[in-house]
């Protein structure tokens, strides 16, 4: 009873500290995501006052988090503006794999950590967070801009080479052979093409099976529904957070919009527990060490995916202005980085500094990629009325 009564009086504090930090973010006009971020940081290992009896909760109600943040994303657009955009914008992503996985890959290569940790590094820099993406995009009233279905449909290519990626890393550094490795590839585009295909001919029944005129009927059909395609999606190699996000495609109309107004409390709720997690579980005491060279990996990767953005925007005619906000939204990175990153070190086959480096790369792109979407459209309006007219 008494580790009962701890955690909970663990738990009441984080929730009630959250809602502080997202009280002072609102007032000081910015997303609360970095000031999460930090507060995790704090009392995680190695921090001020280490939180240890909660864990089993919030590492599930990490996972339910990008769950629901992902399933709300994709309640937004239906199956076919998902098809149309990834048509108009796969050779953006094709640029943005060669942009943002080479800085990673150098620098493994030049800290001598070999081929699989240049693999490794690649993954980690190349995909941004669409969990923190997706909560920007929302934070700051961006789901109607013209540019969000081009950073949509660059986030689920990248979530989509995630479900080939994978595989292919954890084949290589379990030692499995080549035939083992395409098979698991296989499987991830086969469960991903189903998917797709319910969607766009079966959505409609889909929806009918979720619906219910009782909300808490709906509610716990929605829930489940959610959590059950996004566990079946992770045992067959591919990411949960693209089986939930396909969920959320397939459900259309009035269903759709029922869902996103009774999920909105929990997903905030669910996604701040996984950003505070995510500083939790690092300690500021591994950072110092990695610090410069991540810090020069920041830099380059934030150029990279700012491009990468403007590049898809301008090939879809989008203004100047949405350009720079389509390349500032995709900068942060995070919960599929420290996933890469984890399988690799826990499989022994790559250096225990690429732990360290990953995550504080991480933590700055998670800190920087919120602060350069807000900015980004100031900025640039300040620097465009400084510039002289012409005649």
């Amino acid at each position: 009873m008494h580790d009962t009564a701890i955690s909970l009086i663990e738990l009441g504090a984080v929730f009630f500290g959250l809602g502080i930090l997202g009280r002072l973010a609102w007032k000081i006009g910015v997303s609360p995501i970095p000031l999460y971020l930090l507060g995790g940081l704090a009392f995680g290992t190695g921090g001020l006052i280490p939180l240890h009896g909660i864990e089993p909760f919030t590492h599930l109600a990490a996972e339910i988090g990008v769950v629901l943040l992902l399933l709300l994303l994709g309640l937004e657009y239906s199956a076919g503006e998902l098809v149309t955009g990834l048509r108009r914008s796969w050779l953006a992503g094709l640029i943005d794999v060669v942009l943002n996985a080479l800085p990673g890959a150098l620098v493994a290569w030049l800290l001598g950590w070999g081929p699989i940790g240049a693999f490794t590094m690649a993954g980690v820099t190349y995909i941004s967070s669409s969990g923190i993406v997706a909560k920007v995009l929302g934070d700051l009233g961006r789901l109607g801009n013209r540019e969000t279905p081009v950073i949509l449909s660059i986030l689920v290519f990248e979530d989509l080479a995630m479900a080939v990626y994978l595989p292919i890393l954890t084949a290589a550094l379990a030692g499995i052979s080549f035939l083992g490795g395409l098979t698991a590839v296989g499987v991830s585009l086969v469960v991903i093409t189903v998917v797709l295909v319910v969607a766009l001919r079966f959505g409609r029944y889909v929806s009918a099976l979720v619906d219910s005129p009782d909300p808490e009927v709906f509610l716990l059909r929605l829930l489940g529904a959610a959590l059950l395609v996004a566990g079946i999606a992770s045992e067959l190699q591919v990411s949960a957070a693209v089986g939930s996000f396909l969920l959320g495609i397939a459900i259309s109309g009035s269903t759709a919009a029922n869902a996103t107004r009774m999920l909105e409390p929990l997903r905030d709720l669910f996604a701040a527990v996984f950003f505070v997690v995510f500083g939790l579980n690092t300690d500021p005491a591994q950072i110092p060490p990695v610090l410069p060279v991540a810090l020069l990996l920041a830099a380059a990767t934030c150029v990279t995916k700012v491009l990468t953005g403007w590049l898809a925007a301008r090939m879809q005619g989008i203004g100047r202005m949405g350009q720079l906000r389509a390349g500032a939204a995709l900068v942060a990175r995070g919960e599929f980085s420290i996933v890469i990153a984890g399988l690799a070190v826990a499989s022994g086959a790559v250096s225990g500094e690429l732990a360290a480096l990953a995550t504080a790369y991480v933590l700055l792109m998670a800190v920087l990629g919120p602060v350069a979407a807000r900015v980004v459209e100031p900025l640039a309006r300040l620097v465009l009325r400084r510039q002289p007219s012409r005649a």
